[in-house]
């Protein structure tokens, strides 16, 4: 029987790609092993189809009626992880591919990725920029005015002026007062 398995790590999950292009799958395995078997699955045929298998001295051994040229298997990292090379992609390449490692006379599934070949690849969606708006000037009457302050500038300005001074003129009258005596006392002596 297959059983899925997390010791066998599959990336991409999805392949999208166009007819007579070449993919790549990666199968990492964190289980002691003598080679790797690839399977397709067939969504269409509804059964599992051996591909290929690459034991850990590089011999190769293929499934029945299964071309040579179209699929390759390449270890990396001293057994640790093996990629699955297909060329001349077609439509009827669809399907969902798992790499699968033998124990226990048990077939130990990886997490398998969905191959999808397409005669035309879809457009992306299109992104309709918004165009930058400016932000909008509000022309107040004050700003319509020529010279260099308009009245509603320089009255409330004029206003805060007068006031302060208003509020300086009984300071100042003190201290004229008290110059006033401290002078008159001076003279008196």
């Amino acid at each position: 029987g297959f059983y899925a398995n997390l010791l066998l790590t599959q990336t991409p999950e999805h392949i999208l790609t166009q007819t007579n292009n070449k993919t790549e799958i990666l199968c990492e395995l964190k289980k002691e092993h003598t080679g790797v078997y690839w399977y397709r699955w067939s969504q269409e045929r509804q059964h599992f189809e051996f591909l290929v298998f690459s034991n850990t001295l590089g011999k190769t051994t293929y499934g029945t009626n299964v071309s040579q040229g179209k699929f390759s298997v390449h270890e990396a990292r001293s057994h640790s992880s093996y990629s699955l090379h297909i060329s001349h992609l077609h439509p009827s390449d669809n399907g969902t591919y798992y790499c699968s490692v033998s124990q226990a006379s048990q077939l130990l599934l990886g997490s398998g990725t969905q191959l999808s070949v397409v005669d035309v690849l879809p457009l992306p969606p299109k992104t309709t920029q918004t165009p930058v708006s400016k932000k909008p000037v509000i022309k107040s009457k004050a700003a319509s005015k020529k010279g260099p302050c308009s009245p509603l500038v320089w009255i409330p300005l004029a206003t805060g002026v007068l006031l302060l001074l208003l509020g300086l003129l009984p300071t100042a009258h003190r201290l004229y007062r008290l110059r006033r005596r401290l002078w008159l006392r001076i003279h008196r002596q």
